[in-house]
């Protein structure tokens, strides 16, 4: 007897010395194949370098479904590993503004405001007021995370470096002659407004190009750009500047359905770096569909139609750009080559069954498309070229792509991926601190491959559901297989306990 409650203690007491050493000394396994749940260099670097405290207030509620409540756990665990990397300098606390109307207010007047969920309780559902957003504060910044989601790491690494940091690096947006605009873009100026400062560049005033411009973008000109203006873009590379250009040779109209070239200058200027950038429509197999309105008796439907002048690219090359992107679209592309002697690195490609048209040309929107039509190998849609543009031992990148309504400018419809890679070009020209490997970050859906057969689909899906079953009835047949030859040894005249 006095044996067993000394076993009971010592068990009681390495359950409270295994609570207490995973509060004070936290880590986790990290079994995922992107690494999901391990901190990223860029996020440890960051971390490293607060020079003043920085403290998380969460608004979170308690008593959420598993669901939420798992998020918040992940949550306040992601804390807890940036408190220990930053040395103690982010820290964190805890309020539930629903259990006081005094915290409930301060919540709202912080930015934080509630959102309604339904929970089941007393065997019915009904709606809950719900908090799940944060403070981020750092002297007298601070910044709002209105909404707690998965994989928040580039959410909350962004807000502390935002609050830490007094002044933002300055990029250039060139404006006039038909450039896009900041209301144009507003998807990416919100993302890169976070870390940098987005300053307009009016060549009416200016006489150069300020090298203190980390970056400097031109996205969709569509007008005809004067060659002084080029002189100024290569006066700013020759010192060392980065340049992202976004840009049509080409033109697809919807309203005269008509495909024609686009003379802005660009051109002959990317010519004389050695990039050539032919005025022809990229067509691809693998592509966009645009909404087509059919009559089907009294009524007009809108239905789907795909467009091989909108390549859909599925596959990128091993590059921090393009890292975690899963699928982009280009409308009305052209290819791109290079025969410089810089290094350049194709970042988009479309697929290896692509074409090309030469305009003008009117859309046919009815046309069968057959495989002679994509007669051509991967075209290459997008790159970006290191070299010493002056002669002076100075490297500058050139990222280049020969459509300028990819990201949202224009009639080009954009998904989050779209956006995201002109925000990861910017990003990857102006930011050493690797946030751009965190943007993209996350679970990524891992489709079957459309290139299968049919029978092939039903076989892996069949396999994914039968497998687990078969799996834990092989673990249960085992078990019982295993108690059932100890119930035969027990019985057995010779067995000795």
């Amino acid at each position: 007897m006095k044996k067993s409650t000394l076993s009971i203690l010592l068990i009681i007491g390495i359950i409270l010395v295994i609570n207490f050493l995973s509060n004070e000394f936290f880590f986790r396994i990290d079994a995922t194949k992107d690494k999901t749940y391990t901190l990223s260099e860029s996020t440890k670097n960051i971390l490293k370098n607060i020079e003043e405290p920085v403290t998380v207030s969460g608004y979170l509620t308690e008593d959420l479904p598993p669901q939420l409540a798992n998020i918040l756990g992940d949550f306040k665990n992601l804390l807890k590993e940036y408190n220990r990397r930053s040395g103690g300098m982010v820290n964190f606390e805890f309020f539930d503004p629903n259990t006081d109307p005094q915290l409930e207010q301060q919540a709202m007047q912080s930015g934080v405001q509630p959102t309604l969920i339904r929970v089941r309780e007393n065997d019915q559902f009904t709606q809950k007021k719900a908090y799940m957003g944060a403070i981020v504060k750092a002297g007298n910044q601070q910044d709002v995370i209105p909404m707690i989601q998965d994989q928040m790491e580039y959410a909350l690494t962004t807000a502390i470096k935002k609050v830490s940091v007094a002044d933002k690096p300055s990029i250039g947006m060139i404006s006039g002659f038909g450039c896009a605009d900041v209301e144009q873009l507003g998807q990416v100026y919100q993302a890169l407004s976070v870390l940098y400062s987005i300053e307009p560049i009016q060549f009416t005033t200016a006489e150069e190009i300020p090298i203190r411009f980390k970056t400097v973008m031109m996205v969709a000109p569509q007008d005809s750009i004067p060659a002084p203006i080029f002189g100024l873009l290569d006066n700013y590379l020759a010192n060392g500047g980065n340049l992202c250009i976004a840009f049509d040779a080409v033109k697809g109209d919807f309203q005269s359905v008509q495909g024609t070239v686009l003379n802005n200058g660009v051109n002959n200027w990317l010519a004389s770096k050695g990039l050539l950038v032919e005025p022809v429509f990229v067509v691809d197999k693998s592509c966009g569909s645009i909404s087509v309105q059919q009559r089907q008796g009294f009524f007009t439907m809108n239905t789907p139609v795909e467009f091989p002048y909108f390549p859909r690219v599925s596959k990128f090359p091993d590059h921090p750009i393009t890292k975690g992107l899963d699928g982009i679209i280009f409308p009305f592309a052209s290819p791109i080559t290079y025969n410089g002697s810089g290094t350049f690195s194709p970042l988009v490609q479309t697929s290896n069954r692509s074409g090309t048209q030469t305009p003008p040309f009117g859309f046919n929107i009815q046309k069968q498309w057959g495989g002679a039509d994509f007669p051509l190998g991967s075209q290459t849609i997008g790159g970006v070229l290191e070299d010493d543009f002056g002669g002076t031992g100075v490297t500058s990148k050139l990222v280049v792509f020969s459509d300028g309504e990819f990201a949202g400018a224009g009639q080009g419809k954009s998904n989050a991926d779209n956006f995201s890679l002109l925000v990861n070009s910017v990003d990857w020209l102006s930011d050493d601190t690797g946030l751009i490997d965190l943007r993209t970050k996350g679970v990524v859906s891992r489709d079957i491959d459309p290139s299968l057969e049919d029978s092939d689909k039903s076989f892996y899906k069949w396999l994914n559901f039968l497998l687990p079953i078969f799996l834990v009835l092989l673990i249960a047949f085992i078990r019982h297989q295993r108690n059932r030859n100890i119930r035969m040894k027990r019985m057995q005249e010779r067995f000795v306990s």
